[in-house]
């Protein structure tokens, strides 16, 4: 029998904007011929693409266009290639043979990354090229290939022994459940060693790993699965659990009482955090969207980790010490504060006077990466909760920087920062957006900061157009929650 838990205790933080004394180098890492880049590609369940050593990985638009349209893999109909940025230096990492797109989701401590990249071969249910998971050692590209007869895979994330965790279809058959990105029944799988290892279901049609956010162990795959074939007459799908897969063995954890439960990813120590539907799958059937909280697994205990006074919280990141961040709704559903979950305890991160905030990661020394909206002065920003204070990135660049910081999506254990920006005239980051990494100033590998020694911007220059409304802000937070499979919606603010 499994414990479910409701011990979270509700803190909040009279936090303020900081004085801006931390500076950051700013590096626009170039597109690879297009208009836009991309970091974290399909939204891969928010995988880490940027490692210790700094490297980072992604996708960017190539000059070529799209054969495959009007059907094209993005929104601009250019190719995508995988790309690799270290110490300076962009290398396209390439696809399979032909002309093709390739995206990489996820680096390791080597620098490995995993992704996938079109093939030659037709997909005849989706008329596109076949899709095929693959591993960069190097500039070397690795064909995954697929899981028995399924024509279709897609590495979501690797760890530092070179697995590599990822999804696959397993027969041609038409999937009546297709929450996936084909439409053939789809398993999770493990590659190492040149073999593919489906992991099974929980006795569904389906199942799916989970992004791996900093977790490096081996044999450990966290996901989510169908338990059954038969519809719920609340969420048109069968009842969907988390599990934790470890050396083999396939953990059922089940949900905090209703019909679907989603992981977002496991750490180092076996925990698992994700969010779970209620009891009578509150909400389901109504345009709201299902009521969801947070909850934590950890080692056979399943911890509900509440809301703000709300109906839902949603995390978006563990790190390696149990934290997690991400963001809830207040008291009547009329905000979404930023959160932190530590030891049981929920933290509401806004600063005062903004009605709007979110976290979307953590890193293992407690830096934490979001962004927040204040409804008085329409003022977005893209921030740093560090040491109980704020800090307003696009305030901490140089005033002549190339890009406005729009989506920190991963932070490091050195504090750099990977993310989305806009240059000037940019008002769609899938059609023109930029990937940014940010270097503190000060920490040792910071070449090049002494040439920006500029004013910093003050925060009324960093103000952007591209947000400002409350409303265009809560459908960002809703982006940033979408991931490749189809699930309910939780419930959005009110207002």
């Amino acid at each position: 029998m499994v414990a479910v838990l409701v011990l979270f205790t509700h803190i909040a933080l009279p936090l303020q904007l900081a004085a801006q004394h931390i500076r950051y180098k700013l590096i626009d890492i170039p597109t690879l011929g297009g208009p836009a880049a991309y970091g974290n590609v399909d939204n891969a369940g928010f995988a880490q693409f940027i490692n210790n050593p700094g490297v980072v990985v992604g996708g960017a638009d190539s000059s070529i266009h799209d054969p495959n349209a009007p059907n094209c893999g993005n929104a601009d109909c250019f190719l995508t290639h995988a790309f690799r940025w270290q110490d300076g230096v962009l290398t396209d990492l390439g696809t399979l043979p032909g002309v093709n797109f390739s995206h990489a989701t996820s680096v390791n401590a080597r620098g490995w990354a995993t992704g996938g990249s079109g093939t030659a071969v037709i997909d005849p249910q989706t008329g596109n090229p076949e899709e095929h998971a693959v591993l960069w050692e190097g500039d070397k590209i690795v064909d995954l290939g697929t899981l028995r007869a399924g024509l279709d895979s897609a590495g979501l994330y690797l760890n530092n022994a070179g697995e590599v965790v990822g999804m696959a279809t397993v027969d041609t058959t038409l999937d009546p459940f297709p929450i996936g990105p084909w439409r053939s029944p789809t398993h999770a799988f493990i590659w190492r060693d040149g073999v593919m290892e489906d992991l099974g279901t929980l006795g569904g049609a389906d199942s799916f790993p989970s992004g791996g956010c900093n977790n490096e162990r081996s044999d450990l795959v966290a996901g989510v699965s169908f338990t059954n074939s038969t519809a719920n007459a609340t969420t048109g799908l069968p009842t969907q659990h988390a599990f934790l897969w470890d050396h083999g063995t396939m953990t059922n954890i089940p949900t905090l009482g209703g019909t679907f439960a989603f992981t977002q990813c496991a750490n180092n120590r076996g925990q698992v955090i994700g969010y779970s539907n209620l009891k009578g799958d509150v909400g389901c059937n109504t345009p709201s969207g299902c009521a969801v909280h947070t909850f934590l697994w950890d080692h056979g205990t399943l911890q509900d980790l509440g809301t703000l006074g709300g109906t839902s919280s949603v995390p978006l990141w563990l790190n390696n010490n149990g934290e997690a961040v991400g963001g809830a709704l207040t008291a009547g559903d009329e905000e979404v504060h930023a959160t932190l979950w530590k030891n049981g305890r929920i933290t509401d991160l806004n600063a005062d006077g903004d009605c709007f905030s979110f976290a979307s990661a953590i890193n293992s020394k407690h830096q934490i990466i979001g962004n927040t909206f204040n409804c008085d002065t329409n003022t977005f920003r893209t921030v740093l909760w560090e040491n109980d204070s704020i800090i307003d990135l696009n305030a901490a660049i140089p005033q002549d920087s190339t890009l406005e910081l729009i989506e920190p999506d991963n932070i490091n254990d050195r504090g750099e920062i990977v993310g989305r920006g806009a240059r000037p005239g940019c008002d769609n980051l899938d059609l023109c957006g930029h990937i940014f990494v940010l270097i503190p100033c000060g920490s040792g590998n910071t070449q090049g900061c002494e040439e920006h020694t500029v004013k910093a911007r003050t925060s009324a220059t960093t103000t952007t157009k591209r947000y400002h409304t409350a409303k265009e802000f809560v459908a960002l937070w809703r982006s940033r929650l979408a991931h490749p499979y189809h699930m309910r919606g939780m419930v959005m603010p009110r207002n």
